[in-house]
């Protein structure tokens, strides 16, 4: 190894003038695209072109933004980490990838597609009450902000390590840098900008992983010393819902939590939504999805050449380079390139381009459903072009909120673990709201929104309660300190007494401790794995919205217009003997809706939800008589787009 390293030297290099011009840079382009958008599109303001983008948008620039939407610096700085501190098995989250883009692209996309809506959120209104499409988007809103002060805090602290720039310094300028262009350009500046930052984020990693390789003389050979020292391991198959990364865990686990992101999500619908054509907003989600499976795989990499980096010395405070393992990554770098000018800035930019990315996508989709969801409703004769400056405003509110919320997020240790954890709590009754609505025709309002409270309550219940009682299951693998230089520390002596070149329990940030003995009769629910908290609350408001339906008087599927309701057996198995799918639509008549000729039309001319009386047969005013035709109780071809008003959703109260 070279004498200049930090586990030699005891000291941490430092960025150069080149890397800080080529960090600015990254920044000044991100910046200067969203000025680009709101000088050319000065003239269009419009909630169509502000929030979708004029619906013209081509398919690589909202699939790139798709990928690095949520492919923050939370997995960047993460998933080296995990692999660093545990094993390989988080790896098996590509294949949770195939899963969910593949039920996305067919199930979610067409669905929502079809509605024609702004917010994913008035769909529930639509299906069930506005009620529960007000809890459904504070919690969403709630979720949001969590979520953008992890990506917000994620790569200041890369920058704190590497550069001693001041930490909270760095987090506010970068917020008001994304807030800026986000409040600008729209959804026009959002999708190029995060197709800039995906070729930035590219880049960097792929520096990392080949400078890591020439250093540890090829990438077999740290492959060959991570299994040496038990951290190449693919093999856990066990079906305990408490075992922390399993096949299961992560395979299921993961495939639910990503199909509720790139399915139901805002943020990610509103980017499918602003391509031309359905075709082309699947095709998002297709193309989409080597690039994830490639992104996470050279990160789980860069984990497997920096564990061999450092394997015979592990940094963890060693002569107070670093503290955290969430410092890992960035420490890395600047060991293995920091004598390359410039390098290093390619990948701290790197790092701030994944939360970037993440936070316009985010702040995007809040501009889009606070205005839609409660100040539309309260004032309904609003201009659009009301409704657009209304959107740049809570773009600007919601910046300032994410600064002021990261101040709570170094707070809570693992960033890639308390990320999915506090994200899970909320995005499971989430998921769960949008699966009764979508999938079980005979649940109602009062059904949904007991049911997303009780969801809520339990899950939180589970992670508070694990958070408290600091209950892990998770197995750290061994550390080795003999290869560290205690010479340059005045430590010396007091360490090597203690660790000697013993193995050591890795400290920091992602450090797990096992529960202390308690009395607790509950703590066998709080080791749930993290992975499966969005299933979990899924399933708990299905079974509950379920029961509560039954007692209140379900609705009759005959009564609720088909395009509230999707045929999931149609879309998964197309093939499938008509004799057998008709069972299994539950008395929903889809026929003229699903029809492959009919998709073509509905691109342009989405049909109009009418209203049913109490005999299920649904109604036309005088003015929709020649534009909707009523035939056997299917709905042909309609002519006017869906909205709230064309529709008669569930009063919220119980009808037996």
């Amino acid at each position: 190894m070279s004498e200049d390293y930090s586990i030699n030297t005891g000291q941490k290099k430092t960025f150069t003038i080149p890397d800080y011009v080529l960090f600015s840079l990254t920044l000044a382009i991100s910046a200067g695209i969203g000025l680009f958008y709101a000088i050319k599109d000065r003239n269009k303001v419009n909630s169509k072109e502000y929030l979708l983008g004029g619906k013209d948008m081509y398919v690589l620039p909202v699939a790139m933004s798709l990928l690095v939407t949520f492919l923050s610096a939370l997995t960047l700085l993460g998933t080296p980490a995990e692999m660093y501190n545990f094993t390989t098995m988080f790896w098996w989250l590509c294949l949770a990838f195939v899963f969910a883009m593949v039920i996305a692209s067919v199930v979610f996309i067409p669905f929502f597609y079809n509605l024609n809506v702004t917010s994913v959120f008035q769909y529930l209104q639509l299906r069930f009450s506005m009620p529960v499409r007000v809890l459904a988007s504070l919690l969403y809103i709630l979720q949001t902000s969590a979520y953008m002060s992890f990506v917000l805090y994620a790569p200041s602290l890369a920058l704190n390590a590497v550069t001693g720039l001041d930490l909270w310094g760095s987090l506010v300028a970068v917020g008001i840098i994304v807030t800026l262009y986000t409040a600008l350009g729209g959804m026009k500046a959002v999708l190029w900008t995060d197709t800039f930052q995906a070729f930035v984020i590219l880049a960097g990693l792929l520096a990392v992983l080949i400078q890591g390789s020439i250093v540890m003389g090829g990438f077999q050979n740290a492959w060959d010393i991570a299994a040496n020292r038990s951290r190449i391991y693919f093999h856990d198959f066990s079906f305990d819902p408490t075992t922390r990364h399993s096949f299961w865990s992560v395979v299921v686990g993961g495939s639910f939590f990503w199909m509720s992101l790139y399915g139901v999500n805002q943020a990610q619908v509103q980017r499918a939504l602003s391509c031309p054509s359905m075709f082309k907003a699947r095709l998002t989600l297709l193309v989409n999805l080597p690039g994830l499976i490639f992104i996470v795989s050279l990160c789980c990499m860069i984990g497997i050449v920096m564990y061999a980096f450092y394997a015979d010395c592990h940094p963890i405070k060693f002569n107070n380079l670093i503290s955290r393992t969430d410092q890992l990554l960035p420490l890395y770098v600047m060991d293995i390139l920091g004598h390359i000018p410039g390098i290093p800035g390619v990948f701290v930019s790197c790092i701030f381009s994944g939360s970037l990315s993440t936070i316009s996508s985010s702040l995007n989709a809040l501009g889009a459903i606070i205005p839609c969801d409660f100040i539309k409703p309260c004032f309904p004769y609003l201009s659009d072009r009301s409704m657009t400056i209304l959107s740049k405003v809570t773009v600007v509110i919601f910046g300032g909120v994410a600064i002021g919320l990261a101040a709570l997020v170094s707070q809570l240790g693992s960033v890639l673990q308390a990320s999915y954890t506090v994200y899970s709590i909320i995005n499971g009754p989430l998921f769960g709201l949008f699966i009764l609505g979508m999938f079980f025709p005979w649940a109602n309002a009062w059904g949904a929104f007991v049911g997303a409270l009780t969801s809520l309550t339990f899950m939180c219940w589970i992670g508070f309660g694990a958070f408290a009682n600091k209950v892990s299951t998770a197995i750290l693998s061994p550390v080795f300190t003999h290869g560290c230089n205690w010479s340059v520390t005045t430590t010396a002596m007091t360490i090597t007494t203690t660790l000697g070149t013993t193995t050591t329990p890795s400290t920091g940030s992602t450090e797990m401790t096992t529960v202390a003995a308690s009395s607790d009769p509950f703590i066998p629910m709080y080791k749930l794995s993290y992975l499966y908290y969005t299933p979990t609350a899924m399933a708990v408001l299905v079974i509950v919205g379920m029961v509560v339906s039954l007692i209140t008087g379900p609705r009759r599927p005959g009564s609720i217009d088909p395009r509230l309701l999707c045929p999931l057996f149609d879309r998964l198995f197309p093939c499938m003997p008509e004799k057998i799918l008709r069972p299994l639509r539950c008395g929903v008549n889809h026929k003229g809706k699903y029809r492959k000729e009919v998709y073509k039309e509905a691109d342009k001319l989405p049909e109009k939800i009418q209203p049913v009386n109490e005999y299920d047969v649904e109604t036309k005013s005088p003015t929709d008589v020649e534009a909707v035709e009523v035939n056997g109780g299917a709905i042909n071809q309609g002519f006017v787009p869906i909205s709230e008003k064309t529709s008669d959703p569930e009063v919220f109260v119980t009808h037996l």
